[in-house]
């Protein structure tokens, strides 16, 4: 399996070098799995966080209560706080924080309610300093959750 894996990344960095090289990880750099416990239950099948080379990848966030798989009340605006905080938590449990976000991904059940989302999301950053993001409808998030984001970012 880790020779797999290796001539995986092999071939995903070669690739990444074909179209200009804006990626730098050699395939020996380090890939952390991190799990801190401090917002999921660490018995899931996934990271919290991997970090490989100068890269955090940190998994989907929804409004659950930490340590649990219960939603936080107040529908998408409730849940949305409580995913941001949930991200924020994560992230400096690791040594990192909102300022390493690049680029986040919200999946909402409900693409109506953007605007409920995007009044707790912005409080979260500096005005202006935003990571790039796209958002879009899904059906069926994890527990029933109004909200999902998962984000990539720098050291």
């Amino acid at each position: 399996m880790q020779i797999q894996t290796k001539t995986a990344l092999r071939g995903a960095i070669a690739g990444l070098a074909l179209m200009g090289g804006a990626f730098s990880v050699s395939a020996e750099t380090a890939v952390e799995k991190l799990n801190s416990g401090t917002v999921l239950p660490t018995n899931l099948p996934f990271s919290e966080l991997v970090v490989a080379g100068d890269t955090l990848y940190l998994s989907g966030q929804i409004g659950n209560l930490p340590g649990t798989l219960t939603l936080a009340e107040g529908g998408t605006a409730g849940e949305s706080k409580q995913v941001m905080e949930n991200i924020k938590t994560s992230l400096e449990a690791h040594g990192y924080g909102m300022e390493n976000l690049v680029k986040c991904t919200v999946m909402l059940a409900d693409i109506s309610e953007w605007g409920d989302f995007n009044t707790v999301y912005a409080e979260y950053f500096e005005p202006g300093e935003f990571p790039a993001r796209a958002a879009f409808g899904a059906n069926g998030l994890a527990v029933g959750a109004a909200v999902e984001v998962d984000c990539i970012g720098v050291k």
